[in-house]
C-alpha cells in the first residue's frame, strides 16, 4: 500500500528500489540501537537499592520507569519526526550527546525528585533507537527489510536485556550511580563512532517543523495499518513493562531473597531469545505478518500464565521469560514490518506515532505494575500482564486480524 501526502515535497528517486544494505551497516545499526537503548532499562534492577538510598518506598521508586518512559514517548513526538525532514546522521548525534548530559545529571541527583526529572530527560533524548529503525529501514531494498529490521531490532531487545545484567552487576558492586555516569561516558563515545561511521541521509520530506507535527494524527485516521498497529503495540509494551519494572520487587520477597544481581541476569535468559529476531524478521519477509502478530500475542498471554502458574521460583520466571520475550519479538517485528511496508516519505512520522503509543502503553503498564504490586502482590502483577494481552489480542481480532491472515494478507 501507498499512501501519497500533498504537504510533502519528495525527491525525485524517493519511488527507487535501493540496493541491498551491506550486512557490516546493518550490523552496526543493530549495535548502536542495543547501546543507545539500554538508558531506558539501566534503573528497573536498581530500582530497590535506590529506594533504600534515598529512604523511600518500593511504590515511589518504582515510578522512576514510569516517567522515564513517559519522556521516551514525548521524545518520540517532539524529535523523532524530524527524522523525515533532517539530515539523520547528524540527529543522531545531538540525541546521544543530550542523553549523555541527562545521564549526568541522574549520576549526580541529591534526591528521589531529582533523580525523576533527569530519568524524564533520559527518556526524552533517548529516542536514537527509534531514528535507526526507520533510517535502516529506508536504506534497506524491499526483499531484504524484514530481515534488516528483524536485525535492528533484534540489537534493540538486545540493549534492553543486556542493559538489565550490566546494570544489576555494576550497581552491586559499585553502587546504582557509577552505572548512570559510565553510561554517559558510553553516550559520548557513541556520538563520535555515529558522526565517523554511519552514512549520511538527506531528508526525505521538505516541510516545517509545525506542520510536521501537525501532520502526525491525521495520519492514524487514514492508515488502519497504523491504528492497528498502535492499540496493539501499546497494550502489548504495557504488559512487558509490567513484569519488568517488578522483577526486581518479587526477586527480594521470600521465598527468593535475591538482590539486583539475579534481577538483572534475568536480562541474560532474554537475550537468548532476543538472538533469534533476525530469523524472525526472515519468516516475515516470508509469511504475512497478521500471522506471526497473532501468534506473537498468543506467546506473550502463554508467558504471563507460566509468571502466574510457577512465579514464585527462579525456574519458574526464568521459562516465563523466554515465552514473554519470544511473544515481544513476534509482536513487535511484525508490527514495524508492517507500517514500514507505507509510503517511505513518513517512515519517521509513521514511526512516531507507532512508538509513541506503544512507549506511552509501557509507562501505563509500568504504573499499573507498580500499583498491583502494592495492593495485589504477584498475583495483582500477573492480572495486569493478562488483561493488557487481552486487549491486544482483541485489537487483533477487531481489526480483522483472522480475516487477514485467512486470506494471507501481510496488512
Amino acid at each position: 500500500m501507498r499512501t501519497t501526502d500533498p504537504t510533502l515535497s519528495a525527491p525525485a528517486d524517493a519511488d527507487a528500489a535501493p540496493p541491498p544494505l551491506a550486512r557490516s551497516v546493518v550490523w552496526l545499526f543493530a549495535a548502536m540501537a542495543g547501546l543507545a537503548v539500554a538508558n531506558l532499562y539501566y534503573h528497573q534492577p536498581l530500582l530497590g537499592e535506590i529506594a533504600r538510598g534515598f529512604g523511600t518506598s518500593e511504590r515511589q521508586a518504582g515510578q522512576i520507569s514510569t516517567v522515564t518512559q513517559v519522556g521516551y514517548a514525548a521524545g518520540l513526538l517532539l524529535f523523532v519526526p524530524l527524522a523525515d525532514v533532517r539530515e539523520r546522521r547528524a540527529l543522531v548525534v545531538w540525541l546521544l550527546l543530550g542523553v549523555a548530559l541527562a545521564l549526568t545529571g541522574a549520576a549526580l541527583a541529591p534526591s528521589l525528585g531529582w533523580l525523576a526529572a533527569a530519568s524524564l530527560l533520559i527518556g526524552l533524548t533517548t529516542v536514537v533507537p527509534q531514528v535507526i529503525v526507520p533510517f535502516a529501514a529506508g536504506l534497506a531494498a524491499p526483499a531484504q527489510r524484514g530481515r534488516v529490521i528483524g536485525q535492528v531490532v533484534g540489537g534493540l531487545l538486545v540493549g534492553i536485556l543486556g542493559a538489565r545484567v550490566v546494570s544489576g552487576a555494576l550497581g552491586e558492586a559499585l553502587g546504582w550511580r557509577m552505572v548512570f555516569a559510565l553510561a554517559a561516558l558510553l553516550m559520548l563515545a557513541l556520538a563520535l563512532l555515529a558522526r565517523r561511521a554511519l552514512p549520511a541521509a538527506r531528508p526525505a520530506a521538505r516541510l516545517g517543523y509545525a506542520g510536521l507535527l501537525r501532520s502526525l494524527l491525521p495520519l492514524l485516521g487514514r492508515e488502519p495499518v497504523l491504528r492497528e498497529a498502535a492499540w496493539i503495540g501499546a497494550a502489548s509494551f504495557g504488559a512487558f513493562s509490567a513484569f519488568w519494572t517488578t522483577l526486581a520487587f518479587r526477586l527480594q520477597t521470600p521465598p527468593l531473597d535475591y538482590g539486583p544481581r539475579v534481577a538483572g541476569l534475568f536480562g541474560l535468559v532474554g537475550i537468548v531469545g532476543a538472538l533469534a529476531a533476525p530469523a524472525v524478521g526472515r519468516l516475515i519477509d516470508r509469511v504475512a505478518p497478521h500471522l506471526t502478530l497473532g501468534a506473537g500475542l498468543v506467546t506473550s498471554l502463554a508467558g504471563y500464565l507460566l509468571f502466574l502458574l510457577f512465579g514464585g521460583s527462579l525456574l519458574g520466571l526464568a521459562a516465563g521469560v523466554v515465552v514473554l520475550d519470544a511473544g515481544a519479538q513476534l509482536t513487535g517485528i511484525s508490527n514495524q514490518a508492517r507500517i514500514y511496508a507505507l509510503s517511505p516519505e513518513l517512515h519517521g512520522r509513521l514511526n512516531t506515532v507507532y512508538m509513541a503509543s506503544f512507549f506511552v502503553g509501557g509507562a501505563a503498564g509500568s504504573l499499573l505494575g507498580t500499583l498491583a504490586w502494592g495492593a495485589r502482590g504477584w498475583a495483582g502483577v500477573c492480572g495486569v500482564g493478562l488483561a493488557l494481552l487481552t486487549l491486544a489480542l482483541g485489537g487483533w481480532l477487531r481489526y480483522g486480524g483472522v480475516r487477514r491472515a485467512a486470506a494471507g494478507s501481510g496488512g
